[in-house]
């Protein structure tokens, strides 16, 4: 009967006895429960973001001004004294006239040409020298040529002095005049573009040596004489050579193909006379002997 009365007080003391043991018991799973989640490691937020692309080097702002090559005919004009800029505006002017005279001597090839056919439609078919030559466009070389034979053969008949020479001969000195003429003519600039063919490329060499003597004073008064103070000097200096080569190779090539032109012109053109000088001593008739027809 005391043992069941005191029973509750035992219970009582039971659970007090055990509550630190169930507190223990139970806090780590409660704990483990209501961890919040692990921190990612600090070496993660460590990371660098990806660095921006690098743009092409064409490409920069769009109000900076964009780097000039140091190098150029630019660099050269501006660095050069009057003797290499002098150098420089010849070598432009040989260039310019003999472009100018190959394309003025091709044209009145041309014409000359185009002139040779019509002669031989209209000055052969026409009734008598005078008419042929009438036929013939003003400024020619034929209609000239057929001018200085009908005077020559009508002034002989006229002078008293040259009743003296023989017909024959003076109509052929005559003739042969004018066609030295028109030769001499045909040959106007030839001359230029063989001088500019022989002696561009030695002031373009000039130029060079002037250049380079300039550069390599420069480089020992500064004392340095690394790649980049020696090859850009030198390199602005060697352009004038290959100037000097661009504007003799056209004028030598182009004054090679006039002349054979030119010869071929001149051809033409004594044919022509030796066809006229033998119809004026037929007796002035237009229609060209059967012995001259080619």
């Amino acid at each position: 009967m005391n043992f069941v009365n005191r029973l509750p007080a035992l219970l009582v003391a039971t659970l007090i006895a055990c509550a630190p043991a169930a507190i223990l018991l139970v806090a780590p799973t409660g704990a483990h429960a209501q961890a919040p989640a692990p921190a990612q490691p600090a070496a993660d937020s460590a990371v660098p973001a990806p660095a921006a692309p690098t743009p092409p080097p064409g490409a920069g702002e769009p109000g900076k001004e964009t780097i000039e090559n140091p190098y150029g005919l630019e660099a050269l004009w501006k660095g050069g004294d009057f003797v290499s800029r002098g150098t420089l505006i010849i070598l432009v002017i040989m260039s310019m006239g003999s472009w100018y005279i190959m394309f003025v001597k091709v044209y009145e090839q041309t014409k000359l040409f185009r002139q040779a056919r019509d002669v031989q439609k209209s000055f052969w078919q026409a009734a008598s020298v005078t008419e042929g030559m009438n036929s013939l466009k003003e400024g020619s070389p034929f209609r000239y040529i057929a001018e200085s034979g009908i005077k020559a053969n009508s002034t002989h008949h006229e002078g008293k002095l040259l009743e003296q020479i023989d017909l024959n001969t003076w109509v052929t000195m005559s003739i042969q005049r004018a066609v030295d003429n028109v030769a001499s003519r045909l040959q106007d600039g030839l001359a230029f573009l063989a001088t500019v063919g022989s002696t561009s490329p030695f002031v373009g060499l000039f130029g060079t040596v002037w250049g380079i003597y300039h550069a390599l004073t420069a480089i020992g008064i500064a004392g340095q004489a690394s790649i980049d103070k020696v090859a850009g000097p030198v390199g602005e200096a060697l352009i004038m050579t290959a100037i000097g080569l661009a504007v003799a190779v056209p004028a030598v090539l182009g004054y090679n193909w006039l002349v054979r032109r030119n010869k071929v012109a001149l051809e033409q053109l004594r044919n022509f006379a030796a066809d006229l000088h033998m119809v004026l001593m037929s007796g002035n008739s237009a229609k060209r002997p059967a012995a001259a027809a080619r």
